[in-house]
């Protein structure tokens, strides 16, 4: 399986690298920034990412914005964020891509090398990852609206949001209108209090919302 990572700190670049090639990966670069990373995508086609949210110049958030690019070049790519840091708007955006193969882990919470391999599988299959710490920190401002508060159908709806599923195929599943499902999802982001000023990102967090409680 062929790997690309993004991550300027050479100990723990070199690390991985080690790490990786005696689990059976091909680490076919190592990038130190964003256009680095992107080109090496570019160039290797890789069976999965890895990628640092913070990399030169500024060590802001020059990783994630090169993990989105990257993904919306190459529709599908699976990428791993492995971070310190919790990025929480540009996090919110790349789990929200409804074709799966991403995770977010950080590097401080990652305590054995199994579950890391196996993480980093399960994203390359399109699967996605997720450290509960990061779950919780993109729901913090949301903690309080309960999924209690949603009716039996709004639950439904909900559910079948948390497997992926488009508008179209919701209301086919229901038997419903779309512009039932429309309004379904409607309720659900004002009982979960998502407000218009989240964005495309209500989905993700009404879906995170849900499956934090199952």
């Amino acid at each position: 399986m062929r790997v690309v990572i993004a991550e300027d700190n050479v100990l723990l670049s070199s690390g991985l690298e080690l790490l990786l090639s005696t689990r059976g990966f091909d680490v076919a670069a190592i990038a130190q920034d964003g256009p680095g990373f992107i080109a090496a995508v570019a160039e290797h086609r890789p069976d999965i990412t890895i990628v640092d949210v913070r990399l030169p110049p500024t060590f802001r958030d020059e990783g994630i914005h090169a993990a989105l690019q990257a993904r919306r070049e190459h529709p599908g790519l699976p990428v791993l964020v492995l971070s310190q840091y919790v990025e929480q708007q540009y996090a919110g955006e790349l789990i929200s891509d409804a074709r799966g193969g991403v995770g977010y882990l950080l590097k401080d919470r990652v305590s054995r090398v199994s579950a890391f391999i196996d993480a980093l599988r399960q994203v390359a299959a399109g699967g996605t990852v997720m450290d509960p710490e990061v779950i919780t920190q993109l729901l913090a401002r949301h903690a309080h609206d309960p999924i209690a508060g949603l009716t039996p159908r709004e639950r439904e709806v909900l559910a079948l949001m948390a497997e992926g599923k488009d508008n179209t195929t919701i209301a086919a599943r229901l038997v419903i209108t779309e512009n039932a499902v429309h309004k379904h999802i409607g309720n659900i982001f004002a009982k979960l209090g998502l407000s218009p000023a989240d964005s495309g990102h209500r989905r993700v967090l009404a879906v995170l919302t849900y499956l934090s409680t199952q």
